[in-house]
């Protein structure tokens, strides 16, 4: 049985010599919060404590929380499998193994690739994580042979495995994915495919509570993209504005109101000048990313009324699966911290009925449940089923 929060973060504590008051002023949080997870008080915390707390003992957030893969029939060896992918021998000088067959032609490899963010988008990652080492492999073959769009696809097929892993508990790796990402895209000469690997580079970051290194890289990346915005292609608004909007999350996460408001702005103002939201080279940008964007803000710089004003102007049927999901969490945070307990319930069913398998991987899903059972004297039944549906593999 996997040890809970309160566990890690004793035992992370004790390792390190400091006192729960310690520990409290370093992470900036309350000595009732540290003391009430170690004592199994309370089995979580909002992410943004988590992440502080983790911070201050000098460990990954993964390490403090659960997030262990949760894959029906696969679990840890499809996690070794991306592992392997990444971290072949082949990759070392004059290690590179012959191909049992003639390189994959970029075209295919592109619908593959497509296929494959179709399932990620889905929250279907499962047969995901099955695909993708294979995919990883005969991109390496594609690019090494020289073949044309050997670098895009080589870097996109990097980029999708840094997303998956990261969902699978596993920052580490997909920060080695993410930065081999930018370097296949460094290679090639499409500006586009290389901005977004860096906006992958950033959102691993962010994941890591390395929020300034995040901001930094979102931040000088979109300042050597940013188009005319009188003659900008779709495509460049699109990626242009992803990184505004992953620095925008950087600064909110980091708590710097001012640069957020900036962002936030910088983005409505591209946003403006598009009919509807985009998906292109794996980045989303619109008018709905933009209010999807600022709900996080709000949340995450605990203004949750405001949060749940610019909800409001998000367009549902625009978004992804999992970016639907990840939006209603961050509306079902601003739900429980204004008490709304019954409305942060049903928000939260909704994000585990669209993407199950994905709602299981999100730590916040976890903190939220945790926070909103904490406070219930009785449980209802749907409460009930999302304890059994994070509990669960």
């Amino acid at each position: 049985m996997a040890a809970s929060i309160g566990e890690r973060l004793r035992q992370l504590r004790s390792e390190r010599g400091l006192t729960q008051e310690e520990l409290a002023r370093l992470a900036s949080v309350s000595v009732d919060l540290v003391k009430k997870l170690e004592q199994g008080r309370r089995e979580s915390a909002r992410l943004t404590s988590l992440a502080a707390l983790a911070d201050s003992l000098d460990v990954p957030l993964s390490e403090l929380t659960d997030k262990r893969p949760r894959l029906d029939g696969g679990g840890d060896r499809l996690v070794l499998g991306l592992r392997d992918a990444l971290l072949t021998p082949d990759l070392l000088p004059g290690m590179d193994a012959e191909p049992d067959q003639d390189p994959t032609p970029a075209p295919r490899l592109r619908t593959m690739l497509s296929d494959g963010w179709r399932d990620y988008w889905s929250g279907r990652f499962v047969e995901l994580a099955r695909r993708t080492p294979g995919l990883v492999t005969e991109a390496r073959q594609t690019q090494r042979a020289g073949m044309d769009g050997g670098d895009v696809v080589l870097s996109q097929a990097y980029q999708l495995s840094a997303c998956l892993l990261v969902h699978l508990g596993r920052d580490d790796l997909a920060l080695i994915g993410a930065e081999r990402a930018v370097n296949a895209a460094t290679a090639g000469v499409d500006e586009l495919q290389w901005g977004a690997a860096h906006g992958t580079y950033s959102w691993v970051l962010m994941n890591q509570a390395r929020n300034e290194d995040a901001e930094r890289v979102a931040q000088r990346v979109a300042e050597r993209i940013e188009p005319r915005m009188s003659t900008a292609t779709p495509q460049q608004l699109t990626v242009w504005g992803g990184m505004v909007l992953w620095a925008m999350a950087a600064a909110s996460a980091a708590g710097r109101a001012d640069a957020t408001n900036d962002y936030l702005a910088l983005a409505r103002a591209g946003a403006a000048r598009m009919d509807s939201d985009r998906l292109d080279y794996a980045l989303n940008f619109g008018p709905t990313q933009v209010a999807m964007q600022d709900t996080y803000a709000q949340v995450t710089m605990d203004r949750p009324d405001r949060a749940l004003i610019a909800s409001e102007r998000v367009q549902y049927e625009r978004l992804k699966p999992i970016s639907y999901g990840r939006h209603l969490l961050d509306v079902a945070q601003a739900q429980a911290a204004m008490r709304s307990d019954a409305d942060a319930v049903d928000t939260l069913v909704r994000a585990k009925t669209l993407a199950p398998v994905w709602f299981r991987h999100q730590v916040a899903a976890r903190s939220l449940v945790a926070e909103v059972v904490e406070r219930r004297t009785r449980l209802t039944g749907p409460m009930r089923d999302l304890v059994r549906s994070l509990d669960a593999h």
